[in-house]
């Protein structure tokens, strides 16, 4: 049981059924009767809580009533013995592993506890009945009237026991099954192995999943909006080699079905957050999502301010960066006319070339794009011209220099 385990409590209704002074003829009677109680108590049950109003019946409703009887018989055998150390355990653990079990049949704590308020009121109405044929005292019948609430009080508070229990450890588990589920998403384990983790953990596949990688302090601020299906694989970034800090500072999401205009919602969502969003995958090939998203951020793709990294809209970067090595060899064989310039004018010239490749040799809009004026840049296109000379007019070369001047270089640290 848990900490607060209710067979500590139980020297309060055994001291009071050492006090209560039945007499044999009332036990016997009480005794025939406990078959008609509980089923009269079962009965209420079914017809007064909506929780159970389908659950108890058939082998169920036998199963409970055979509880209640059992629950009922160690309050017969406590009465009946007189003495303060009769055993309340068995019928404490009963009621325990009742709790444990309503909660493993999806019955709310609230629908137990109404149970129990059900199964008191019959009980005493019953139990009092009987008691009062077998000529019971007033007296003896205010105090039989308190042990009967102060023992169903137990078995109650052993039954929210079991129930709270088997939910904490129901909890863990299905954590621990989404925990192994996400690893094997980001992991790219087969369909088939990913499916059966699913049905373990209990978690209903989406068509989709979209990565987002984001700061760790970054994510209870967030999960609120989205999907309750979302998968949150604790430190699997850095424990799958593939982030180099601390893993408390870094965090995935797998967001289902986060398509169409749901994408945008998400982006919405995200604004502030200083999020890499990759793109909608089939829910089975998430590990293509991750991937994408865990490169925008090793490449340090940006956005508009507060605005999350799109990895849909950096498709052109993907391509081009897929070879970094070649990349760095096409930059130093085509840009190779900078060399012999300040680094600063190189600089310049550079950026000027690539505004002019974007956008057609438009000068104005290349001008608008470098913030300075349009003479400028026929001035810097003048000094181009001299570098490459015929060359700016090959297609070839055209080419070469739109993906060597395509992605900016990541900042250095």
């Amino acid at each position: 049981m848990s900490d607060a385990d209710p067979t500590r409590h139980a020297s309060r209704t055994a001291r009071g059924a050492a006090e209560l002074e039945l007499g044999q003829a009332a036990i016997e009677l009480l005794r025939s009767r406990l078959p008609d109680i509980a089923g009269k108590t079962v009965t209420a049950i079914i017809a007064e809580v909506p929780g159970y109003t389908n659950a108890l019946a058939g082998p169920m409703g036998a199963k409970i009533e055979g509880a209640v009887q059992l629950a009922l018989g160690g309050f017969l055998r406590l009465t009946g013995s007189g003495d303060p150390g009769t055993p309340l355990a068995p019928a404490l653990e009963g009621a325990y592993v009742l709790g444990r079990g309503e909660a493993r049949s999806g019955r709310s704590m609230d629908a137990l506890l109404a149970a129990y308020r059900v199964g008191a009121r019959v009980a005493w109405r019953e139990l009092s009945r009987t008691v009062v044929e077998a000529g019971l005292q007033a007296e003896t019948l205010a105090k039989f009237a308190e042990l009967v609430f102060a023992y169903i009080d137990e078995l109650s508070a052993a039954s929210v026991s079991g129930h709270t229990d088997e939910l904490a450890t129901t909890g863990r588990v299905r954590e621990r099954y989404l925990q192994e589920l996400g690893r094997g998403l980001l992991q790219g384990d087969p369909a088939d192995q990913l499916a059966g983790r699913a049905e373990l953990a209990d978690w209903e596949p989406p068509r989709s999943l979209t990565a987002v990688i984001l700061p760790s302090a970054h994510v209870r601020g967030i999960l609120g909006a989205l999907d309750p299906r979302t998968l949150r694989p604790e430190d699997d970034l850095t424990e799958l080699g593939e982030v180099d800090e601390d893993p408390a500072e870094v965090a995935v999401l797998l967001v289902p079905d986060a398509d169409g205009s749901a994408r945008s919602a998400l982006l919405r969502n995200l604004r502030g957050y200083q999020a890499w969003v990759g793109p909608t995958q089939p829910w089975t090939t998430a590990r293509t999502s991750y991937l994408r998203a865990l490169r925008a951020r090793q490449l340090r793709l940006t956005a508009e301010p507060d605005a999350p990294v799109d990895t849909e809209r950096h498709l052109t970067t993907f391509v081009v960066t897929s070879d970094s090595a070649a990349l760095d060899d096409l930059r130093r064989q085509v840009l190779a006319p900078f060399d012999a310039l300040r680094p600063a004018t190189a600089e310049r010239l550079a950026e000027t070339l690539r505004e002019w490749l974007l956008h057609l040799g438009r000068r104005d809009e290349v001008a608008a794009a470098l913030h300075v004026h349009p003479q400028t840049v026929r001035y810097r296109m003048g000094q181009l011209r001299d570098l490459y000379g015929a060359r700016l007019d090959d297609p070839q070369t055209v080419l070469d220099l739109t993906i060597a001047l395509a992605v900016k270089p990541s900042p250095p640290g």
